[in-house]
C-alpha cells in the first residue's frame, strides 16, 4: 500500500531531502529547503509490476525519411535570426531576462505583429491586468492588432479555455513563475509548482501543435528561477541581455533543438518600443576618433554572425607603495589577469605599478577567446600612448607561452571586417599566411606583435 511521506525541495536548485536542514547540500544555499506536501512513495514490487499494464512501442530505423520542421516567422527578423528562422509548431520556448529589460515589450510585439499576420495568438498575463497589456500595446502602436488576451494564474483554466476552440497558433505565458496549478500543492514559484505548470503548458503545445513561449524570472547571479529541469524540458532557451542604462539589448540562444546556439538578436529600446538593429556591427563602433590610444577593433563572432567591437583600456600609473586596481567591463577578468601576465612574463612590459581599466563598448559582453589579441593590443597602446591604426582589426588566440594561435572562421571575421571599411588586419601568422580581404600582419608570438606595436 502507497504510503505519505514528508519531502523537502530546496527552492533555489530543485533538489530533495528528506528532512529539513539549514542548508541544502546540493547547492549550498541557507533556508531554502520547504516541505512539499502530498509526496507519496509507492512500495518497490508496485512500483516494478511485471505482470502486464504497459503497452508496447514502434522502434523505427535511423535512416527514416525526416521533413524539416516548418517556421513560423515573427514579422522581427532580429528575432527569428535568434530563433533559427522563426517559431517551430509545437516546440516551448523559455526568455530569461532582468527586470525590465523588455521581455514582455518584445513578445508583445511578436505577437501583435503575428496576429496582423493572421495567426491566431493568445496571450495571458499572469503579472499585469489586461488593461495594462492594451495600454503598452497602444503606446506601442499595436492597439488594434486581433490578440486574444487575458490575465489569469491556473494553469487548469487557461488549458481549458484555450481547448474549447481552435488552438491558437502562438500561446504567450508570462511569465511561468506566476502560473499555478491545482494538481500540485505549494505557492506559484515554487520548483514543484514551475515544474507541474510548465509540464501541463508543453504537453499542450505537443497535442495541439502550438508554439509556446514562457517567460522565466532570472536569479541575482543571472541563472532562471526555478527547477533546473525547466531549461531541460523546453526546446530553446533564449536570454535577453543588457543593460537598463544602455539602450541596446542583446537576444542570445543559449539552446536550441531546432537551430544554431549562440545566435543573437540586436535591439535598441526606444519610445515606441523595440527596434530591430540590423546591423551591430556599425552599432558599436560610432564616435571613434583618429590618434585615440588605448582602443582596438575586435571582430567577435556571435554564432553564424560577425560583429565589430571596440576594445578600450586604460593604463594609470601609480606612486610607489600604491596597490594597483583590475577593473573589467564586459569581459573576463581571469583573461584579463592572464594576458597581463603573460605580457609581463614573455614580452618584458611592466604593468605590476599601474592600474589597468578595460572596457568593451557599448555594453556589449565579448566572451570570444579570439579577443585576446586585439585586448594585448589595447593595452600595449595605453602603456605606450601609440594608437593602434584606425583602419585595422587585431584577434587571435594568446598562449601562456606567448604563442598566438588562428581561431575559427577567420574568413567571415575578415569579410566583416572588410565590409565596414578597415583595411590591415593584425592576425596569427597562420593565418596571415592565407591571405584575405585585407592586408594581413601576421604574428607568431606575442613579444613580435609587441614589436611591431612599439616600432621595434
Amino acid at each position: 500500500m502507497a504510503k505519505s511521506q514528508k519531502r523537502y525541495v530546496c527552492q533555489a536548485c530543485g533538489s530533495v531531502a528528506s528532512r529539513w536542514q539549514g542548508q541544502c547540500a546540493d547547492c549550498a544555499e541557507w533556508n531554502t529547503l520547504v516541505e512539499e506536501a502530498g509526496a507519496v512513495v509507492t512500495p518497490f514490487a508496485a512500483k516494478h509490476n511485471l505482470q502486464g499494464g504497459g503497452r508496447s512501442i514502434v522502434l523505427t530505423s535511423l535512416d527514416a525519411e525526416v521533413a524539416l520542421p516548418a517556421r513560423l516567422a515573427t514579422g522581427i527578423a532580429e528575432f527569428d535570426r535568434a530563433l533559427g528562422g522563426g517559431f517551430v509548431e509545437g516546440s516551448a520556448t523559455l526568455i530569461g531576462g532582468d527586470p525590465g529589460i523588455g521581455k514582455s515589450t518584445l513578445l508583445l510585439q511578436a505577437a501583435a505583429r503575428m496576429a496582423l499576420d493572421g495567426h491566431r495568438v493568445a496571450y495571458v498575463s499572469g503579472e499585469e491586468a489586461a488593461d495594462q497589456v492594451r495600454l503598452r500595446a497602444r503606446r506601442l502602436g499595436l492597439g488594434k492588432a486581433p490578440v486574444q488576451l487575458a490575465a489569469a494564474t491556473s494553469t487548469r483554466d487557461i488549458l481549458t479555455t484555450l481547448s474549447s476552440g481552435a488552438a491558437p497558433t502562438l500561446l504567450v505565458i508570462d511569465s511561468i513563475q506566476t502560473m499555478h496549478s491545482d494538481l500540485i500543492e505549494g505557492a506559484p514559484g515554487t520548483v514543484s509548482q514551475v515544474r507541474a505548470s510548465a509540464q501541463e503548458l508543453i504537453r499542450f503545445a505537443k497535442e495541439r501543435g502550438t508554439a509556446l513561449v514562457m517567460v522565466g524570472h532570472v536569479t541575482k547571479d543571472g541563472s532562471i528561477a526555478g527547477p533546473r529541469v525547466l531549461e531541460h524540458m523546453v526546446d530553446t532557451v533564449l536570454a535577453f541581455e543588457g543593460e537598463r542604462s544602455h539602450q541596446y539589448r542583446i537576444l542570445r540562444s543559449i539552446k536550441n533543438r531546432f537551430g544554431g546556439t549562440d545566435e543573437i538578436g540586436v535591439f535598441a529600446m526606444q519610445t515606441e518600443g523595440l527596434a530591430e538593429v540590423a546591423n551591430p556591427s556599425a552599432l558599436f563602433l560610432t564616435q571613434r576618433e583618429e590618434g585615440m590610444t588605448g582602443a582596438t577593433v575586435f571582430p567577435a563572432l556571435e554564432g553564424t554572425r560577425p560583429v565589430l567591437v571596440e576594445i578600450q583600456a586604460l593604463v594609470v600609473r601609480l606612486a610607489s607603495g600604491a596597490t594597483p586596481r583590475r577593473s573589467v567591463v564586459g569581459w573576463d577578468s581571469g583573461r584579463l589577469a592572464m594576458i597581463l601576465a603573460v605580457l609581463e612574463a614573455r614580452c618584458g612590459l611592466s604593468f605590476s605599478a599601474a592600474e589597468v581599466y578595460l572596457n568593451i563598448a557599448g555594453g556589449y559582453r565579448v566572451q570570444d577567446p579570439a579577443a585576446d589579441l586585439a585586448v594585448a593590443a589595447a593595452l600595449v597602446s595605453a602603456l605606450s600612448e601609440r594608437p593602434v591604426p584606425a583602419e585595422a582589426v587585431a584577434f587571435g588566440e594568446v598562449a601562456l607561452s606567448g604563442e598566438i594561435r588562428p581561431v575559427a572562421h577567420a574568413p567571415l571575421r575578415l569579410k566583416e571586417a572588410a565590409k565596414l571599411g578597415f583595411e590591415r588586419g593584425l592576425v596569427p601568422g597562420a593565418i596571415a599566411a592565407e591571405g584575405g580581404p585585407l592586408r594581413l600582419a601576421g604574428f607568431r608570438t606575442l613579444g613580435q606583435f609587441v614589436d611591431h606595436m612599439l616600432g621595434r
